[in-house]
């Protein structure tokens, strides 16, 4: 079968266009790199300097929100905005400069990995607040019960459940922006002005 004549990503400015992914890169590898940070020390916290009520009860799974998963797709998307900045470097140069569509598909991959986060953490909440909701109907309206010795470790609640709560709500709020920033990457590579122009064959 005849393969498609090689296409070459032609742009007015190449050097902003660098930028542009330099800075989304940098800025979105940092903060999902902070993010990643958040749970791993919460985790730190709870196994070392926590009560040994609080690690071994069945509150907001930390386990899960560390969960392989959750943690893989972190680290993936975290590389990812890694490598914009390394698009970044071959930009500008005419002969390292890749073309329009494995830009796009790199883009779309690292789309694809952010809802695929998006998902999980959207999950892991629902799962979260949920019990917030079943310990909190099925306590006496007196109060809330905290997490004593000997209490029942499922109808607790305590200040770590709130603090990992809070860090899920940081991820999703990250993951958010990482979204925009790449949605708005996309729509830069893909507008009009910077079309591929297909390379005659020799």
């Amino acid at each position: 079968m005849p393969k498609n004549p090689p296409t070459q990503w032609h742009l007015s400015n190449p050097e902003k266009m660098a930028k542009h992914f330099s800075r989304i890169g940098w800025f979105g590898f940092w903060l999902q790199l902070v993010m990643l940070l958040i749970p791993i020390l919460l985790l730190i916290y709870v196994l070392l300097i926590g009560s040994p009520e609080s690690a071994q009860r069945k509150g907001i799974d930390l386990s899960s929100y560390l969960s392989y998963g959750s943690l893989l797709v972190l680290l993936f998307t975290t590389f990812w905005f890694y490598r914009y900045t390394r698009l970044a470097a071959k930009i500008p140069d005419p002969q390292l400069r890749p073309t329009q569509a494995s830009v796009e598909k790199t883009i779309w991959t690292g789309l694809g990995a952010i809802f695929l986060g998006i998902s999980f953490s959207m999950i892991l909440m629902t799962n979260a607040v949920g019990r917030f909701l079943f310990v909190l109907l099925a306590t006496p309206q007196t109060g809330v019960p905290f997490s004593q010795t000997g209490g029942d470790p499922a109808m607790t609640l305590s200040a770590i459940d709130a603090v990992a709560l809070m860090s899920l709500l940081f991820s999703l709020f990250a993951e958010l922006i990482v979204l925009a920033l790449s949605m708005w990457l996309l729509f830069r590579v893909t507008r009009r002005s910077d079309k591929s122009v297909v390379i005659p064959a020799s």
